[in-house]
């Protein structure tokens, strides 16, 4: 008898459940709040630990391959006096050693990806009918939407994003906290920046209290930038998509160097985000229970300094569809299959939670500890940088 998972949230982290679990051989029903499949943002930067499974499900071959990136190399600049403090090189080498490449992407490319392989594999798509609730019954969970009540599953994935509705299904921890820092990124197209600051590479500009990075996306023909910095924002913290003006971002910026101050100048609008995390998870009951599995965003919010949110919510579903590939109910029934799910997830994600927390304190530095990143950077530039535990 075929099983079906039902599916949360019409995310990058529930589009690749869906499509996980029609690779495990299981219906897949996807419900979605917004009337329509998209997604905003801008940027994102995919390591091999990302890429190797987006090359297994194919879709690596056609639009998301020609609108993706490979730069050759990341480069890490001190955001005060502009000095060079270290490069890991990102090109072939780089792919060979991990056996797949390190990619840049527009967040909005990689989901259309996403939903053209879910949607031809055959899962049932549901715009504008959010989940209210879940119930979990003997042989199944049901699910009550916008829309109708009862709809019943095998299992389901919770994807819905930072501020969840359904997470206390699995875990009651409350709202997710604020980390203090803003989130500003913005486009601009390449062929209308001076050359000087056009670029193929990743470049990280560290600062006090914030960093910039650039990036290329869509075949290098838009510059990609995000300015962290840190700050509070009135209002409903649920907006995560603030208009915000150049001037509010410059003001913000502090004691920095003249490249960067050009760089942040260049772009014609931002957008600003209000980051959100949670504490590493802790244990595997903070990522499934029964027939309930939290995956990316609704699972382990995370800053975004070792670029890996995306990348977290891809490894969640791959690995969802291999418990769900031998989740047949005689030998394998489905809470012991998403139990052995959590298992094997929730170490790895704390790992990376922690790593991108600590990150953000060593780029934002100040006074003895930036002088001491910097020397440890002029040093021991591409030890430091390359990330063998996170990208094999």
């Amino acid at each position: 008898m075929t099983r079906e998972l039902l599916v949360a949230g019409g995310g990058i982290a529930g589009f690749a459940a869906a499509l996980a679990a029609r690779r495990a051989g299981w219906e897949a029903r996807l419900f979605e709040q917004a009337p329509e499949f998209s997604e905003v943002g801008a940027g994102l930067q995919l390591g091999p630990n990302a890429t190797r499974i987006l090359w297994e499900w194919g879709l690596l071959e056609g639009a998301l391959r020609e609108q993706a990136v490979a730069p050759p190399r990341l480069r890490v600049r001190d955001g005060a006096d502009g000095a060079d403090l270290g490069a890991l090189p990102l090109g072939g080498d780089f792919e060979r050693r991990y056996g797949a490449p390190y990619l840049t992407v527009h967040r909005a490319d990689l989901h259309s990806a996403l939903v053209d392989g879910a949607r031809e594999a055959g899962t049932r798509l549901h715009p504008g009918c959010r989940v209210l609730a879940a119930q979990e019954r003997p042989e199944g969970v049901a699910v009550q939407t916008e829309r109708t009540s009862g709809v019943e599953g095998d299992a389901l994935a919770i994807a819905d994003g930072v501020w969840s509705a359904l997470r206390a299904r699995v875990v009651a921890d409350g709202p997710p906290r604020s980390t203090g820092h803003l989130a500003y990124r913005g486009l601009v197209r390449q062929q209308d920046l001076p050359a000087a600051l056009r670029s193929e590479e990743v470049t990280v500009w560290l600062a006090p209290r914030m960093h910039l990075v650039t990036y290329p996306v869509r075949g290098g023909e838009w510059l990609n930038a995000v300015c962290v910095v840190q700050g509070t924002q009135p209002g409903d913290p649920r907006d995560w998509d603030h208009a915000a003006s150049q001037a509010q971002l410059e003001a913000a910026l502090g004691p920095v160097c003249g490249a960067v101050r050009e760089r942040v100048a260049s772009v014609p609008s931002w957008r600003l985000w209000v980051l959100h995390a949670r504490p590493p998870v802790a244990s595997a009951e903070q990522m499934a229970h029964g027939r309930l599995a939290l995956l990316g965003d609704a699972a382990h919010p995370m800053r975004p300094y070792l670029a890996q949110g995306a990348a977290m919510a891809i490894e969640d579903a791959r690995e969802l569809q291999r418990v769900l590939a031998v989740a047949d109910g005689r030998v394998l029934e489905v809470p012991t299959a998403l139990r052995r799910y959590a298992l094997n997830r929730w170490q790895r994600v704390a790992q990376v939670q922690e790593r991108s927390r600590r990150n953000g304190t060593v780029f934002h530095a100040t006074g003895a500890l930036r002088l001491a990143r910097n020397a440890a950077l002029r040093t021991l530039g591409t030890r430091l940088l390359d990330q063998p535990w996170l990208y094999r």
